[in-house]
């Protein structure tokens, strides 16, 4: 299940203020995001109102010594005009992916937009232990090009 909340500009208010990138739990020292790359695509199928595809490409690392399982993910989309977007559901494309220590879990998804965003979050699961943690996702621009055709 995907839940996707949009909220308006919030004036003053910061949206992490509004918006906190965690998840509930705690953050595990050694559990690590990192953006591998993002890819810009247009296609002239897509929608008018979202033209460019974004696909990122992202690897979660343990350097922890705990086996973990990610149950879910939540991602906060910014827009320039102030405009927060929040989706947030349960597994990583369809999985719930189990990391041993040392190990590392890679996947790439997308995202449909008209204009430019910047986007970051967290995933959250458990250790063996049943400990609850998460993890953040570092912010990560989606810009599309300056040139309509590309």
């Amino acid at each position: 299940m995907c839940q996707r909340l949009i909220y308006a500009s919030l004036g003053t208010l910061s949206p992490l203020v509004s918006h906190p990138v965690h998840a509930t739990g705690q953050e595990l020292p050694g559990l690590r995001v990192t953006v591998d790359k993002v890819v810009h695509h247009r296609d002239a199928n897509f929608p008018p109102e979202t033209p460019h595809a974004f696909v990122y490409f992202l690897t979660i690392s343990n350097l922890s010594q705990s086996t973990v399982r990610l149950l879910g993910r939540k991602w906060i989309i910014r827009s320039p005009d102030g405009t927060v977007e929040v989706v947030e559901g349960d597994g990583i494309v369809g999985q719930t992916p189990r990391i041993p220590s040392g190990d590392s879990f890679s996947y790439n998804s997308y995202h449909l937009t008209g204009h430019p965003v910047t986007a970051e979050g967290a995933f959250h699961g458990t250790t063996e232990d049943g400990q609850r943690i998460f993890v953040r996702i570092p912010a990560f621009e989606m810009i599309p090009p300056a040139d309509p055709l590309e």
